[in-house]
């Protein structure tokens, strides 16, 4: 066993295996050493022989090892391990020391696709981006996981391919660019050394769900790690649903949510539409994409898991949560499919509900949005551009129900956004992107948190001057309720983005949404 296994929890690791629990889906892999196959704890194959398992974190380390990913549970489609944690140490952050860190956030960027926009990370870019030199992010990474930081990006890469010849009818060439190889023969000759087949003879094998799927578009699957609190996640979008561009079903056994799309991509605007659905029995979500977005359908699943909060880890998130919130341990912190949007809907929101700022979002989209046709009756608009919003009026904006001071704020984030100069995604540095929405007029720390939170993926972001929050936490009478959620946040890092969602959630729905954001603009 080499020391990037996984040593201290190897027995935990195969009751899980032998329990099929998917609470640990992603969180280890098994390689069974009689038949050179690594699996997910879900597998539903005959349980190997303890003496013939060996388990890893990462499926880059299963593959550096000489064992190929299993054809029937798909390793492929397991939840990401989340950067905080390592391992099955719940308490992963706390304890880690300062390389440890490093090591899971050049991984989080590697998973990141709008962290690099069109280019292929080098490790001396990933480096540069961490702020410490290429020989010492090679030792670190290889120290923690095993493999080179590129034996791991060619992992993920092949490991996508896997799922697009699996679950879609994408050409093998447009499979190969998709998944960031830059010819089909690289492609070809990679995929067989580690798989021992050739795309093709996957296909054959493996079979492909879409060609026989009904629906218009195309479909693949996203896994998640149980509890799951569906009705919250989407009960949550559909208090803020725009007509339009929008919706979302609620009925048991059909729980879904249809969204428009638009992806900016090596100077194109994609636009297209999603189909969620959740199954729950499965523990994931089948995904239906236009084929107009099939050119950025990466960037568009890895968006999808970042809306759904997806490959959050609810047992590190529970062992430190759970006893101040009991009833959260299923709730996920939401996200969005764009940034920019996420933003413009944040600035919206200040001092008013959440009903009042439906309606003049609603209008925003019907007067400035891009018209769109679907095959869904309610859905026919797109989320007005960046450009859109940055040369409109302010005429325009106040007809709409829209203060002079938002109207600012809302052209200034445009024309940053538009002008490349403001990333409001998951890859961008956290630090340097609060600090420069604060520095846009209207935009303060309430607003910039909540962004850092939902856009930004930040579980540690905290709007300590949100009202709805002082009021959960029982501190909205002190002298200064924004300092005492502070000071309460404390115990709650490196999780406090979620300890939010779960404080927000204790209020009754009706106080919930009419709470205002009084701190939420300077």
């Amino acid at each position: 066993m080499t020391p990037h296994e996984i040593q201290p929890d190897d027995d935990a690791c195969y009751l899980a295996l032998k329990a099929r629990d998917a609470r640990f889906d992603g969180c280890f892999f098994t390689a069974v050493t009689s038949t050179g196959i690594y699996c997910r704890p879900v597998c539903r194959v005959r349980t190997p022989k303890r003496e013939n398992c060996r388990f890893f974190v990462h499926a880059a380390q299963a593959e550096s090892a000489g064992f190929r990913p299993c054809l029937r549970c798909r390793p492929e489609l397991a939840p990401r391990t989340p950067a905080a944690s390592t391992g099955l140490d719940a308490r992963a952050w706390s304890i880690q020391d300062a390389s440890s860190i490093l090591a899971g956030q050049a991984a989080h960027l590697l998973d990141t696709p709008d962290a690099w926009g069109e280019a292929t990370p080098t490790v001396r870019q990933l480096a540069q981006r961490l702020g410490v030199s290429d020989r010492h992010l090679r030792r670190i990474f290889e120290a923690q996981f095993g493999v080179s930081p590129l034996q791991y990006l060619q992992t993920r890469r092949l490991l996508s391919a896997k799922q697009l010849l699996t679950d879609t009818t994408l050409a093998v060439i447009q499979v190969a660019h998709l998944s960031g190889f830059a010819s089909v023969r690289r492609f070809n000759a990679a995929f067989t050394q580690h798989y021992a087949l050739n795309p093709t003879q996957l296909r054959r094998e493996g079979g492909s769900r879409a060609k026989g799927a009904s629906d218009p578009g195309i479909h693949v699957r996203l896994a998640y790690r149980p509890p799951y609190d569906v009705d919250a996640m989407l009960q949550f979008f559909a208090t803020r649903q725009i007509a339009g561009m929008e919706e979302v079903n609620l009925v048991p056994g059909d729980q879904s949510l249809r969204k428009t799309v638009a992806v900016q991509y090596a100077g194109k605007r994609h636009t297209g539409w999603l189909v969620a659905r959740f199954d729950a029995a499965a523990s994931r979500v089948d995904l239906r994409v236009s084929d107009s977005l099939r050119d950025v359908l990466p960037w568009v699943m890895s968006r999808m898991r970042a809306l759904l909060d997806l490959d959050a880890d609810p047992r590190a998130i529970n062992s430190l949560l759970h006893a101040h919130f009991p009833l959260g341990d299923g709730l996920r912190v939401p996200g969005t499919l764009d940034g920019f949007e996420l933003a413009v809907r944040a600035i919206l929101g200040q001092q008013i509900t959440v009903a009042a700022a439906r309606t003049v979002a609603t209008r925003l989209v019907t007067r400035f949005g891009e018209p769109l046709d679907t095959p869904f009756p309610g859905l026919n608009r797109l989320f007005p551009a960046p450009a859109t919003l940055a040369a409109a009026s302010g005429d325009a904006l106040g007809q709409l129900g829209i203060v002079k001071q938002r109207q600012a704020a809302i052209q200034a984030l445009a024309s940053a956004v538009a002008q490349q100069q403001l990333p409001l995604h998951a890859g961008a540095d956290v630090a340097d992107t609060i600090a420069a929405l604060k520095a846009l007029p209207g935009v303060g720390d309430w607003t910039a948190q909540y962004i850092a939170m939902r856009a930004l993926r930040w579980p540690d972001a905290f709007p300590a001057g949100d009202v709805a929050l002082h009021k959960a936490l029982g501190v909205q009478d002190s002298k200064s309720p924004a300092r005492e959620a502070q000071a309460a946040s404390h115990a709650w890092q490196p999780w406090r983005s979620y300890a939010v969602i779960r404080a927000w959630a204790s209020l009754p729905v009706v106080s919930r949404n009419r709470q205002t954001t009084a701190a939420a603009i300077k």
